[in-house]
């Protein structure tokens, strides 16, 4: 699905991928101070501060400040990061005036596993000890998913990633739910949206629970449910998410292909 391309008869052609970025892109402002991972979440960032949020203020982990990136980094220890930062501190620094000084009021995460809490895996599947798989680990990740403002998590909607019991938690969403987080005495709100190729769900409020409460054209809550490991719910009210305009297509191809260029001429 995430690859089929969707047409109407009011906007141009786009991918599901395409959908999943310009909806999180939209999602920040340009007064927003964004941690960001490498990845969806770096596209949709940058896809922001092309269009609607010039001003935003970009931050990778590896401590660079307000960041404007011709081209995707492939890490965040990509030169284009620095060499378009406005600063670049050491990693505590970032760490503990930037983001755990309360500065960062948006963290942009991806994930391997998620819950219907919020709860990200990015370290193991299977057994710790004995794992199928040995992820990347953490990271910043569990530092950015506590002390940021607000948390958007990124992923494509399916049943390998969205799971009824996650492998490992890397990092804490809304934990059991309720006011568990509360109990932790984490700072940050916590993840507020999962944006996915599907649609988006955001969190109901008092248990917690992430619901389905947009999907994106031409999805159907059945294909939501077939792609959701937990028993998925829906909000008393689902919205049809606003398809991407021609102007965040131009965007945002643009960005990939000027991405393209540079990484292929560095192979």
């Amino acid at each position: 699905m995430s690859e089929a391309a969707v047409q109407t008869n009011e906007t141009p052609a786009y991918t599901q991928d395409e959908m999943m970025s310009v909806a999180a892109a939209r999602m920040v402002g340009n007064d927003d101070v964004c941690f960001v991972g490498i990845g969806l979440p770096s596209e949709a960032a940058n896809l922001a501060r092309l269009t609607h949020a010039p001003d935003i203020v970009l931050i990778y982990e590896s401590g660079t400040i307000a960041t404007k990136p011709d081209v995707l980094p492939l890490s965040i220890g990509d030169g284009e990061l620095a060499e378009t930062a406005r600063a670049v501190v050491s990693v505590p620094e970032m760490f503990r005036y930037w983001l755990q000084g309360g500065r960062v009021s948006v963290g942009f995460l991806g994930a391997a596993q998620i819950d219907k809490y919020g709860n990200i895996n990015t370290t193991v599947i299977g057994d710790y000890d004995a794992p199928k798989v040995r992820l990347p680990g953490g990271g910043g990740a569990p530092e950015i998913a506590t002390s940021s403002g607000q948390v958007f998590v990124m992923l494509r909607q399916g049943r390998r990633g969205f799971v009824e019991k996650l492998d490992f938690i890397t990092s804490v969403g809304n934990y059991r739910g309720g006011n568990s987080r509360d109990s932790l005495n984490i700072p940050g709100r916590g993840p507020t949206v999962i944006i996915t190729d599907l649609g988006l769900l955001r969190p109901e409020p008092g248990s917690g629970e992430f619901v389905m409460t947009s999907l994106h054209p031409g999805v159907t809550r059945e294909q939501a449910i077939a792609a959701t490991g937990w028993d998925l719910r829906f909000a008393d009210t689902v919205e049809t998410t606003e398809p991407p305009g021609a102007e965040e297509l131009r965007v945002l191809r643009e960005l990939k292909e000027r991405t393209k260029r540079a990484h292929e001429g560095d192979a």
